[in-house]
């Protein structure tokens, strides 16, 4: 043990300019933990999700679907078979959309990846599994199994909960909750101009 940490350790004319590099290193990172409001993505707010703008349409749509009442974003996009797992799918998935946001790689249509389309899928199941036993298709055990098994439950809901975001702009004039973070950067009269609509 004694040899690692004396292998670890910098020789002694190097102590300050490591001591300063880690400290800027450390005080970088936390800088970017508070700017970013990372803790914010621990929440099941859905507010969280405009932290992105690009959200915005989603989160509109979503505000005006009966989902509202009974469902936040994590509800349906988030596992819930286990904490672990919903956390690491949490970050994996979080980590992946802040990736394309910050390198200005964002798509213009927003499509769901085939793991997140597996969970929501398994969400709506959790949910409304009482509705998936409709008498009128069980009798017909093929069409049932097909029907109710071997597609995913928005071929037919199309419009639920989002209705029909198709870009960036598709959600003309809707009411989306400015971040904090931005709130402290938009000019007076701008945000009195939003909250008028």
């Amino acid at each position: 043990m004694k040899e690692l940490i004396r292998f670890i350790r910098p020789p002694n004319s190097w102590k300050t300019s490591v001591s300063v590099l880690t400290g800027a290193m450390f005080g970088l990172i936390a800088y970017l933990f508070v700017i970013s409001k990372a803790d914010s993505y621990l929440s099941d707010s859905p507010e969280t999700c405009v932290n992105c703008h690009i959200m915005a349409p989603q989160y509109a749509t979503w505000n005006h679907s009966a989902h509202r009442e009974k469902a936040s974003c994590n509800d349906c996009h988030v596992p819930h078979d286990n904490f672990i797992n919903k956390y690491f799918f949490k970050g994996k998935d979080g980590f992946g959309h802040a990736s394309a946001f910050v390198m200005r790689n964002e798509p213009q249509v927003i499509k769901i990846k085939e793991a997140s389309s597996d969970v929501v899928q398994q969400n709506c199941i959790r949910c409304h599994g009482g509705l998936i036993t409709d008498s009128k298709l069980m009798h017909k055990t093929n069409k049932y199994h097909y029907e109710r098994q071997g597609r995913k439950c928005w071929e037919c809901h199309k419009h639920t909960p989002h209705g029909r975001v198709n870009s960036l702009s598709s959600v003309h004039n809707a009411k989306v909750p400015i971040p904090e973070f931005v709130g402290e950067i938009v000019p007076e009269w701008l945000k009195k101009a939003i909250n008028k609509k």
